[in-house]
């Protein structure tokens, strides 16, 4: 198999993947992010501990890329503390620009599979948008 298979593989099994697809009882962070060019649509819900995310979780709908993009974030930013979280979103944005090292793309473990949708700009905003929103959330 090689890398390209690899990353569609993570892609289409994180869009069908239904574990953070579910609202976030005690929810301590709630924000609605919508791509109006597609109508990809998220409400991403954070529980916040101590200054570490707890919890996550999103509904609504969207494209497969935007599903897959929330859950690899998601699965990414639980159980780390909130600087880390913001720390892995700028990085994941700017993968999406084509700035971001070697070193980097590592931090970001599966979710760097999304590195190609930079090279795809209609699905850019599929892409980014649960990212977008978390660093809005965060703010």
């Amino acid at each position: 198999m090689n890398l390209k298979d690899l990353y569609s593989q993570i892609i289409t099994e994180n869009s069908r993947n239904s574990a953070h697809r579910h609202e976030v009882e005690g929810a301590t962070h709630t924000l609605e992010g919508v791509n109006p060019s597609c109508g990809d649509d998220i409400i991403l819900s954070l529980r916040v501990e101590d200054g570490v995310v707890a919890d996550g979780g999103f509904t609504g709908s969207g494209c497969a890329i935007s599903q897959a993009s929330a859950s690899l974030m998601l699965d990414l930013v639980i159980g780390r503390e909130l600087d880390t979280a913001k720390h892995l979103c700028d990085i994941f944005l700017r993968m999406i620009t084509g700035e971001v090292t070697d070193e980097e793309l590592e931090e970001l473990e599966d979710a760097a599979a999304l590195q190609g949708i930079s090279k795809i700009p209609a699905r850019v905003k599929c892409a980014v948008l649960s990212w977008h929103t978390l660093e809005e959330l965060l703010d």
